[in-house]
């Protein structure tokens, strides 16, 4: 306790004993001159609360996304004022367009000097405005229980999505007596919807008239955690499930009527099954543009079931014909109990359908022209995904990404089963995710594995936390795909601009090692690291890597050459899939 009575409390302990009674664990939080309250009382609550300092506040932010992807619970970061709340910009954008809980809270000047340009002042919630769920500037210390109450609610319900609260220094350091269970007031906010027993009944009359339906399952899946109705539906109809890249680990990788990824580097069976449906199942997704290509192309012979939380995402870019804006998993075990009612089930309703796919399938899986003389990234995340299966780890293991090639490369070829366990910046594509996110996720799961499959560029944008790593003894691994190039970009420039090179080759010449020397750098802050360009080392380097006490960066050296294949150019359909 703080101030002149014993029953008093400081703005900034206040803030912090809020955290605790809603059950926050771990804070990622930098500090600086306009949070440095809220640090203080963070080192009163250490037995209580952990406080991980990373090494920049945007790998402070993705690590409490990390956080919170892995768990579905709200990730917490703080920053200061000024520069520190800039920095987490990009995670606010990114945990918007992917729907992650997050609660950031940023220092601000005193509430005297808003508005004069004082120094590290900025507008912090004009900036961030449209890039969060909900945002609180906080001007009475009052406020504070009320304001932290509505902000983890907010976070956590409806769509889930990120929250931020400027807290001035002046509101930190006044002392009052609390009430810890103040009314919220949101008038407005009414984020629990179901659907009515006319738009089931519909869903289910459009499932019968059906010969070719299909799941398009996405990240709402797993925000509700409907995954495992999801695949007890997927049995009970005999519906083939495709997912967006938010959505892997959805339902199994390895289940017979799983489609895997679909849009822009989806599999080919995915997106031909889409554009030849007559049904299409849209459970907790977007309509996304890297799914949908040319929108009116789209899915456009078949009608459209579209069941999602958010009101504001049905008919915006698709017209469904039964649109349902209620929770993914109660409309799932809505629909199941409509379908035990009928006394046929689903026969061999869809057998046809079925063997079409079975033969799309078979005619073009994903697949690469390996290679003697180097290490492909394909066969070095394929190799990773079966090492990790043959350990039998892969329900306990946890993969990040960074943003580019790579991060393709590991939703076609890390075959994921369960939900949680794939961390990646989907609709932001946010480069520098991979390694913060991983140091979240860790944080989050001491006993589990928890792997950056990284390229270069992405990895070098948030580097600095492997200090983080080290110091906070979180041992994660780096696979860092090392092709010395900014690898979409420089496919993009292949396919489109005739392989002119517009500053995307990331190394020191054609003449110079490979650079910089990363097994040096993460050598340099304290981590193992091993760098190899032979295919014959690549197996013991995973071994060494997945065993290793502490984190570890092993650097595989990989062509640039390699595409993303198939690919969907940009706006354009199925019919213009480039496939090699």
């Amino acid at each position: 306790m703080n101030g002149d009575h014993p029953s008093t409390q400081t703005g900034a302990d206040i803030l912090v004993q809020c955290l605790v009674n809603h059950g926050v664990e771990v804070v990622f939080a930098y500090p600086g001159g306009a949070s440095m309250p809220i640090h203080q009382a963070l080192t009163r609550q250490k037995h209580r609360l952990r406080t991980i300092l990373p090494r920049h506040e945007q790998g402070g932010g993705f690590a409490a996304e990390g956080y919170a992807r892995s768990t579905g619970k709200v990730g917490v970061c703080v920053a200061t004022s000024g520069p520190g709340a800039t920095n987490f910009v990009t995670c606010l954008a990114d945990a918007k367009m992917d729907s992650v809980p997050l609660v950031a809270i940023t220092g601000q000047v005193g509430t005297s000097v808003i508005g004069t340009d004082a120094f590290q002042e900025t507008p912090t919630i004009e900036i961030c405005r449209a890039i969060t769920k909900h945002h609180y500037l906080v001007t009475r210390t009052e406020d504070l229980t009320r304001v932290l109450k509505e902000a983890f609610y907010i976070a956590s319900t409806g769509r889930p999505g990120p929250v931020i609260i400027d807290v001035p220094k002046d509101v930190q350091t006044r002392a009052i007596v609390p009430d810890y269970d103040p009314p919220m007031n949101l008038p407005g906010y009414h984020p629990f919807a179901k659907a009515t027993r006319e738009q089931l009944e519909a869903a289910i009359r459009l499932i019968r008239e059906s010969r070719r339906p299909i799941i398009y399952a996405g990240g709402g899946i797993i925000s509700s955690g409907a995954a495992p109705l999801l695949r007890e539906f997927a049995e009970k109809t005999g519906i083939p499930v495709a997912m967006t890249v938010h959505g892997l680990g959805a339902f199994p990788a390895e289940h017979f009527l799983c489609l895997n990824m679909l849009g822009m580097h989806g599999t080919v069976y995915a997106n031909l099954a889409i554009n030849s449906s007559d049904l299409l199942l849209a459970l907790g997704v977007r309509f996304d543009d890297r799914v949908t290509g040319k929108v009116s192309e789209f899915a456009k012979h078949g009608r459209i079931v579209h069941v999602d939380i958010d009101a504001s995402e049905i008919n915006k870019i698709k017209v469904a014909d039964v649109p349902i804006v209620a929770d993914v998993k109660e409309t799932l075990a809505e629909l199941l109990e409509l379908l035990n009612q009928e006394e046929n089930g689903k026969g061999n309703r869809y057998a046809d359908w079925l063997r079409q796919i079975e033969s799309w399938r078979e005619e073009a899986p994903l697949r690469y022209q390996d290679r003697d003389d180097a290490i492909l990234p394909q066969y070095a995340i394929e190799r990773l995904w079966q090492i990790v299966r043959d350990r039998k780890q892969l329900d306990n293991t946890i993969i990040t990404t960074g943003v580019g090639q790579h991060q393709m490369w590991a939703a076609q070829f890390y075959r994921f089963s369960s939900p949680r366990t794939w961390l990646t910046s989907g609709g932001l594509g946010a480069m520098g995710f991979g390694l913060p996110a991983a140091i979240g996720a860790k944080a989050a799961h001491p006993d589990k594995n928890v792997i950056d499959i990284d390229g270069d560029g992405s990895f070098l944008m948030n580097i600095q936390e492997l200090a983080c790593a080290y110091c906070e003894k979180l041992p994660v691994k780096v696979l860092l795909l090392n092709n010395q190039h900014l690898g979409m970009v420089v496919q993009w420039e292949d396919r489109f601009y005739a392989s002119n090179r517009a500053h995307t080759y990331l190394g020191a010449g054609p003449d110079h090692p490979p650079y910089p020397d990363f097994a040096l750098l993460a050598k340099g802050f304290g981590c193992q690291a091993r760098s190899i360009a032979r295919k014959e080392d690549l197996d013991a380097a995973i071994e060494e890597m997945l065993d290793a006490k502490g984190p570890y960066v092993l650097d595989v050296h990989v062509p640039y050459q390699e595409h993303v294949l198939p690919m969907i150019p940009s706006g354009m359909t199925v019919h213009d899939m480039i496939r090699a």
